[in-house]
């Protein structure tokens, strides 16, 4: 049987994407195969977020060419969609297939057709309405790519954190974005800011329900944003009236619409822009007990001044209210965020604005990105370019600073319970998140998004009341209540 192997970069709305694209092959009659050097064909799903994200994606080319050089060599995803000729140019790359592209990616490469290419009313939309761009009259390889923005629909499909954990799938319902922060490439490489039907969420939902799974994760490129493209007229006439009112839902209502119309155990959102954080939201989280108590809030900076360089649409003390908010309501709530160092002009004020504002917040851990330029972007070209030595010891203060705050909020629920969903038990393949778990634990992730190691063997997919007893190696230690 023919086989394919897909490599996904970046973040969950690439892996969803990736998901759809194993979809698009066994639909083909392809078998996915355990490694890249037995495929036939090998997918690499990029990103472009980063510089060194990019240079992920060309290491990833080379290592494969060097393990399966009679492999056919597929790149898509946003480093696709950004420098199609760039990577066309490198050895061993057979096609080039841009986010423009990607829901028909199989039937491009294989030239296999099927009824349902544009399957769930249209992913994206028809390969014929986009008019296939192959620059046949350059060496490399054939380029697939064509105006992002011309999309309407996004490519969905339920896809899980990691390639070892079968428990909680995580359900892509919004792509794009309308926003144009000064140094993020996405929206260009994503296109304007589109939302899976409420009936197609809700359906989807029921599916994985009905499948035996008792959380789903729901995330996008700008999540919050979910619903303010539909038309409603567009909707049926159970989706139109939103609260009464004839207007396009928001995401609040598609949240509510999965709680009241679906089994669901357990609903996890991801990130989601701090605008969005209403305090209808915060409350309808904190008072629904099939909701995890975990917020993620993207800061990227506590400067007023770097904010506004970056054309973000709040301000520090917009943030700051959110934040406090969300801790009031949910007091046992994982909080995270996004921030960034050596963004263009950050003085060593700016700098120590953005730290103080960390130790201050109830974080319970942040994810730190250096500044990398992006090219298009307004920040690309900004003078005073932070040295990259500056950027990366800023990088580590906040950093060592996230960490300190895990610890102490870890700490704090010792002598306590907590509700947990089992994953895999020791000696299992997702020990690979916690390589020391003893064969006689079992691996879970709390209600509020901490690692557990549970004493005893357990079957997967199982919420439980936890007894926390201690803190180890990154993980708190418990045993079912």
């Amino acid at each position: 049987m023919a086989s394919f192997y897909i490599e996904n970069f970046g973040c969950r709305a690439t892996q969803a994407d990736g998901a759809a694209i194993e979809q698009q092959f066994r639909e083909r009659g392809h078998e996915r195969a355990s490694n890249p050097a037995t495929a036939q064909w090998v997918i690499l799903n990029t990103c472009a977020v980063t510089a060194a994200a990019e240079q992920d994606a060309r290491a990833a080319i080379r290592r494969v060419r060097r393990s399966n050089p009679a492999c056919k060599v597929v790149v898509t995803g946003c480093y696709a969609q950004r420098a199609p000729h760039e990577i066309a140019q490198l050895s061993g790359v057979t096609s080039v297939v841009g986010n423009s592209h990607k829901s028909s990616l199989a039937q491009i490469v294989l030239g296999k057709s099927l009824e349902n290419d544009n399957y769930r009313n249209g992913a994206f939309v028809p390969l014929s309405d986009l008019g296939i761009k192959q620059d046949g009259n350059e060496p490399g390889a054939d380029i697939f790519v064509s105006d992002i923005f011309a999309h309407t629909r996004l490519l969905a499909a339920p896809v899980f954190d990691s390639a070892n954990e079968r428990t909680r799938p995580n359900l892509k319902i919004q792509d794009g974005c309308n926003n144009r922060c000064s140094f993020c490439i996405i929206p260009f490489l994503r296109g304007q800011s589109r939302s899976l039907q409420p009936n197609e969420v809700l359906r989807e939902v029921h599916q994985l329900v009905g499948a035996g799974y008792r959380e789903v994760v729901i995330s996008g490129i700008n999540l919050g944003r979910w619903g303010r493209d539909l038309n409603s007229s567009e909707l049926s006439s159970g989706e139109a009236g939103w609260g009464g009112r004839p207007r396009p839902p928001r995401f609040e209502d598609l949240v509510k619409a999965i709680l009241d119309h679906t089994s669901l155990e357990k609903l996890r959102i991801s990130s989601v822009e701090p605008m969005d954080w209403t305090d209808s939201f915060i409350r309808l989280m904190a008072e629904s007990p099939r909701i995890a108590k975990h917020a993620h809030v993207p800061m990227q900076s506590g400067s007023d001044a770097v904010l506004r360089r970056m054309h973000r649409k709040y301000r520090p003390w917009h943030y700051r209210e959110k934040i406090e908010k969300i801790r009031t309501a949910m007091p046992p709530a994982a909080i995270g965020a996004d921030v960034m160092v050596g963004f263009p002009g950050e003085t060593e004020a700016e700098f120590a604005e953005t730290r103080r504002m960390i130790e201050d917040l109830p974080f319970t851990y942040l994810h730190v990105f250096t500044f990398s330029a992006r090219p298009g972007t307004a920040a690309a070209v900004m003078f005073d370019q932070v040295a990259i030595s500056v950027a990366r010891e800023r990088n580590r203060i906040l950093r060592e600073l996230a960490a300190e705050k895990k610890l102490a909020f870890m700490r704090s629920f010792v002598g306590r319970e907590l509700e947990a969903i089992t994953l895999e038990s020791g000696g299992g393949s997702e020990t690979q998140a916690l390589p020391s778990v003893p064969a006689s634990h079992t691996n879970a992730l709390t209600e509020n998004y901490l690692k557990l190691r549970l004493r005893g063997i357990h079957q997967p997919n199982r919420w439980l009341k936890v007894s926390i007893h201690g803190v180890t190696d990154d993980a708190l230690v418990g045993d079912a209540a």
